[in-house]
């Protein structure tokens, strides 16, 4: 992933830091050199003394350059690194079925890998010095163990517990972070809660702000006393591991201190030999924390993986066919039965239904009688448990399922509020015609936002929402034309609108349907709607009721036949009487 990322500069930064790995050993080696110089000049200048620091001094000033210029990698790295992968979860995201979006446990994942997408590029810097590190360690052995290979056995011995013991509560770590992810999700809604604009007003009438800061407090107290437990835990062992290894590295260091002063070795080979015992000691702790720090992120990073493990079940088939253009017999649901993951209820019960190429049909019931899951199906974001819907005679699965969705504009009642300009807000129901101006104003004309755009001082270019700088925010009407724009400038055969009216007042709902005709004009229009005002103006009325078809017909038809239709239409109707 690092190289896909940044190339180039991963190159550059492991050769920076394989050349400045073996700067220690050189330095070493030159400190060695000139104590034997100075322990037999007698006093006298020496120009080989000068050479000899002369080189000390370059490989100092070297090592700080390249030190610069591997820092200067890294953040490049970082900022590449953390660009791609957040790049390869949205594009992986994006192609995930609806029904992972509305599980609790792919929503954990799914945090657990939008948070590692940032916070893993602490991992990038620590790979780095890892391969610096141990490369410093093998030229800092190397040198011990031409002298005694028995010293820098003792090294490694005493500190191979410290390492295990590291790794052991890295796994910890892991686990208890595995464990807290619902937690920390439940303090991230709480907190947006009680600093976002949407829950201000009901915050503040129903004074809410004590009540959600207590619920806030007792679920970070919590996160706050398991990793402090944890925490204790490894304080203890670490200490007393870390003593340890200080005993290792201090029984060879007296060995050579005592053979230097038999005379068995040199000042200068007393240098060398204890710096490079001390560099050694040194590098191989921080390799085993550093290798730890990078296994115990790797155990995070496996969430990322997993994330990418998911796989859609609703996808296009191997020589799927191109949607029907133009559509000429329409929809037909045959014995359709649907329940959603995880439950055993049947939201749609062996449902049939046509719906005729141009035909305006809608679709009526109380909350909870399957009217969204139609058109969820009816548009493939969902499969059928059981039954078949079929698109011109053709099953829907038998179609590429990009194509099918480029034919099907949809505005749900719970439409996006897209915090950019009016323009994207508009353009994002068909990206191509971002460059079509003509195309985006008949658009906010037939969806009522036209009025709304000559309004604002930049036009199409105002900045929406109050996220941004000089950003204006909208009602929910308001924001409900732009919805409607986005659906109309799609220019698809198959028009869908869920409670597309529900934030309008009155007299803008009169005039976005006196352009129904217009806007569903050749098209399939399925309208589901609680106003008995707006469905009236369909070709057909279809009532749900227990997942069903209790009835259908037109508006006419229904109210004369006095069934359930007509006992609906009359309650509301009584209301404005």
């Amino acid at each position: 992933m690092l190289w896909s990322a940044a190339p180039r500069e991963v190159a550059a930064g492991a050769a920076f830091r394989i050349v400045i790995a073996l700067l220690p050993v050189t330095a070493l080696w030159i400190g060695k050199l000139i104590l034997d110089v100075v322990s037999h000049a007698k006093g006298a200048s020496n120009t080989h003394i000068w050479v000899l620091l002369f080189a000390e001094f370059s490989l100092a000033a070297l090592g700080g350059i390249l030190g610069r210029a591997a820092d200067y990698c890294d953040a490049r790295i970082a900022d590449k690194f953390a660009r791609d992968v957040s790049l390869r979860v949205m594009r992986h995201a994006a192609t995930l079925d609806l029904q992972s979006f509305e599980d609790p446990i792919f929503y954990d994942k799914l945090e657990r890998a939008r948070v590692q997408a940032q916070d893993r590029v602490g991992m990038l810097n620590a790979i780095g010095r890892l391969l610096q590190q141990s490369i410093t360690l093998a030229s800092l052995a190397a040198a011990v163990m031409a002298y005694s290979p028995a010293l820098f056995g003792l090294l490694v011995v005493s500190l191979v517990p410290a390492f295990l013991g590291e790794t052991h509560f890295a796994f910890l770590g892991y686990s208890l972070a595995y464990s807290l992810t619902p937690l920390r999700r439940e303090l991230d809604y709480l907190r947006d809660l009680g600093s976002k604009k949407e829950s201000a007003k009901e915050l503040k009438i129903f004074g809410l702000g004590e009540f959600l800061r207590n619920r806030f407090c007792a679920a970070y107290d919590e996160v706050i006393q398991r990793n402090r437990k944890l925490g204790t835990r490894r304080l203890r062992a670490g200490a007393l591991l870390a003593v340890l290894g200080s005993l290792g590295y201090y029984a060879a260091y007296a060995t050579l201190v005592f053979r230097a002063i038999r005379g068995e070795i040199t000042i200068g080979d007393l240098w060398l030999l204890a710096g490079a015992l001390a560099g050694a000691s040194a590098q191989l702790q921080t390799v085993f924390s550093t290798f730890t720090s990078i296994a115990d992120q790797a155990l995070f990073l496996t969430d990322l993986i997993q994330f990418f493990a998911v796989k859609p079940t609703i996808v296009s088939r191997a020589n799927a066919l191109p949607a029907p253009r133009p559509i000429r017999s329409g929809f037909e649901f045959r014995d359709v039965c649907f329940r959603y993951p995880g439950s055993d209820r049947l939201v749609l019960k062996n449902l049939n239904l046509r719906i005729g190429a141009g035909e305006r049909i809608a679709i009526v019931g109380e909350n909870g009688q399957g009217k969204t899951t139609l058109v969820k199906l009816m548009s493939r974001l969902y499969e059928p448990t059981h039954g078949r819907i079929l698109l011109d005679g053709v099953d829907l699965r038998e179609y590429d399922l990009e194509d099918l969705h480029r034919e099907i504009a949809v505005i749900f009642q719970d439409f996006m509020r897209y915090d950019m300009t009016a323009r994207e807000n508009i353009v994002v129901g068909n990206v191509g015609e971002a460059r079509n101006e003509a195309r985006l104003r008949l658009a906010a004309r037939k969806s009522g936002a036209e009025e709304l755009i000559a309004r604002f001082p930049d036009g199409l270019d105002q900045m929406l929402g109050r996220r941004f700088e000089e950003g204006v925010d909208l009602s929910g009407g308001e924001w409900q034309k732009f919805a409607m724009a986005r659906a109309y400038v799609r220019d698809a055969q198959i028009l869908i609108l869920d409670e597309p009216t529900a934030a309008l007042d009155a007299i803008a709902e009169y005039e976005v349907f006196q352009h129904f005709a217009e806007l569903t004009s050749g098209k399939i229009a399925v309208l589901i709607s609680h106003r008995f005002s707006t469905v009236r103006m369909s070709d057909r009325i279809v009532v749900l009721e227990g997942g069903a078809i209790r009835e259908q017909g037109t508006h006419q038809q229904l109210v004369a036949s006095g069934g359930r239709y007509a006992s609906m239409f009359e309650l509301q109707a009584a209301s404005y009487r």
